[in-house]
């Protein structure tokens, strides 16, 4: 079901004044930077904090929203289709709760309509309102299928996150490469086995 009344995700930000940052923030980001051993007061430097700032408040947007609101809208008139509905490899980035280091994977979230679709884009909706917070990658899949379970009242629900971590990669045990997974199966995906693994076929598991 295609949503092409929705406005681009990024007309969220795009085009927006800039938003005034308190004082208290941009001292917070100049103290940081004094402890990674660089001067905040020089010309490079000057304008980071506020940056940093309003950076922070674009990645962490999420925290704006209500992700179930998105799944709100639903259709019937679907001809009568009753099979799995699946929107595969969402890309999608969030920031982890320990270090604060980007998430950055791809998300496939699947469902099995009892009566009722939503459209399309808002799985992805769903995902990057959950996604721009604070974020574990085993919360994340599991809010995204909570999210879907409950508000769609399908058949069944499942959600597969591949991502890549900063806090891994770049920092700590510096290995790059490592893809961690992570899923959540409900309802007939859960119960059922060969309707298990027909949703993860389709995911290309």
């Amino acid at each position: 079901m295609h949503d092409e009344t929705d406005p681009p995700d990024g007309d969220l930000v795009q085009g927006s004044p800039k938003i005034a940052v308190p004082d208290s923030v941009q001292d917070a980001v100049r103290t940081l930077i004094r402890w990674a051993g660089d001067d905040p007061d020089r010309e490079g430097l000057l304008d980071t904090p506020a940056r940093v700032a309003r950076a922070w408040k674009e990645y962490a947007r999420g925290y704006e929203e209500d992700p179930a609101h998105h799944l709100s809208r639903t259709f019937e008139e679907v001809g009568g289709y009753d099979e799995i509905v699946l929107l595969r490899d969402i890309p999608f980035q969030s920031h982890c709760e320990h270090h604060m280091a980007p998430i950055i994977g791809k998300a496939s979230i699947a469902y099995l309509p009892r009566d009722r679709v939503v459209g399309i884009s808002k799985l992805a909706r769903v995902l990057h309102g959950f996604a721009r917070r604070l974020q574990v990658q085993e919360r994340l899949t599991a809010e995204v299928a909570d999210c879907v379970w409950d508000n769609l009242n399908p058949l069944g629900a499942a959600v597969v996150i591949e991502a890549t971590h900063a806090c891994m990669t770049a920092r700590g045990v510096h290995t790059p490469g490592v893809m961690m997974t992570t899923s959540r199966m409900m309802g007939v995906f859960r119960e059922d086995e060969r309707s298990r693994r027909e949703v993860l076929a389709l995911m290309g598991y």
